[in-house]
Parts: C-alpha cells; structure tokens; sequence
C-alpha cells in the first residue's frame, strides 16, 4: 500500500496556470492586500476560506501545527479563538511567535504570516463567546483539549453536566478560553505560476514601514 502512495507522490504533476502577482499591482498595505484576496476567495465559493494553518513551538523548541479559524482582522492584528490550556496556549506562553498559513487551491494562492501573539482583552474575548451558539459555549467547559481522556463517553458526559449547570441561564465565558491576536510583522503572498516560477511578494515590517519586496519561488 504505501509503495502506491509513493508512485503516486513521484509521478504526479500540476502546474498552476490561472493568474500572476506583480509588486506593482499589490496594495501598499499587507492588510489591504489581504482584505482584496479574501474577497477574491469568498466570491470564488471557497470552503472555510478563513481556515489558517497555526504553528508554534514548545519549550523544548518542538513545531505543532493545526487548523484553525481566523475570526477577526484589523490593521492591529488577526484573531483566533482557542482553549487556553491546550498545546498551541502552552506554547505560546512559552514562545510568543506564531506562523500563519493560509491555502486556496482553487486560486492558486498561498498567504504567509509570521508574527508575534498574545491574548485578546477579555472584552473582546467575551463579546466573541457570548454570541457563539450556546453548543459550543458548553463544549468550551466541557472540553479539556489537548488533556488525554479515556473515551468519548467522559467528553458525552461532560457535555451533560455543564448542559445542566448552565440549564435556563447564560453560559459564561470559561477563563480558559478566549481569544490569541497576532501582530504581523511579515507577509508572504504566493501565486502559483507555469513551470514553478511562482510570484511570491513580501511585506516586512522595518521601522514600522511595511516595506514590499520579491522574492525568488
């Protein structure tokens, strides 16, 4: 079986054909930039086109990845929503630096960011939660991610118990979860092109200018 996944890795090929990035056509800012190629992926029909791929790493300088959802932008920062007490909020109290990667397939597109991150305010995590629907906001309590369980039954039963606790009345926000902004202070935006000679154009921050440069695929 695995020799069939690896004829396939090695005779498989596709090349990207459908648009070009130029420095000259980019907007000056990388969060602009952003706002027209996310534009571009919500009018393309483009499943979870907020989905971001976030890395960290640990104390002993061990990467992690996962999915997760970009729920907020602004020229201060990206947000994402999570438990705190799970691997990535481990890492993160031990290592405040993140990469962030976005993939569009269906464009050809590829955003990278790296950054710096650090909690929300409490405001913004709380007016986030509360208008999550109220399933989520008892899987927030009842779910102690990234902890080992013996079965699916504790999470069913703990589920149980909070639906309960919180029976006829608003579910707070648990202190354990909220929200992680990321500063940027480095953008890559990736169009495929013919033959691996991709666009790839970047933002960098130097003396708090956003300075765009090209770099070779």
């Amino acid at each position: 079986m695995i020799e069939d996944v690896q004829n396939y890795l090695n005779e498989i090929r596709r090349d990207f054909m459908k648009q070009s990035l130029s420095e000259n056509d980019v907007e000056k800012s990388p969060f602009d930039q952003f706002a027209k190629w996310f534009e571009e992926a919500v009018n393309s029909q483009i499943l979870d086109p907020y989905a971001m791929t976030v890395s960290t790493v640990d104390n002993n300088c061990k990467p992690s990845s996962r999915v997760v959802y970009l729920r907020d932008i602004s020229e201060n920062g990206l947000i994402f929503y999570t438990n705190y007490l799970s691997r990535k909020g481990h890492d993160i109290e031990v290592h405040p630096y993140i990469s962030v990667n976005i993939y569009w397939a269906e464009l050809e597109r590829q955003i990278r960011i790296e950054g710096t991150v650090n909690k929300a305010p409490k405001e913004k995590s709380d007016e986030y939660f509360a208008k999550r629907p109220r399933e989520s906001q008892i899987g927030a309590w009842a779910s102690e991610q990234s902890s080992v369980i013996e079965s699916r039954t504790v999470l069913e039963e703990r589920v149980k118990y909070f639906t309960e606790k919180f029976k006829d009345k608003p579910v707070p926000r648990p202190q354990h979860w909220g929200g992680y902004i990321i500063k940027p202070y480095y953008f890559e935006y990736w169009q495929g092109r013919p033959n691996r000679l991709h666009d790839r154009i970047v933002y960098v921050l130097e003396n708090n200018q956003w300075k765009i440069k090209r770099l070779a695929p």
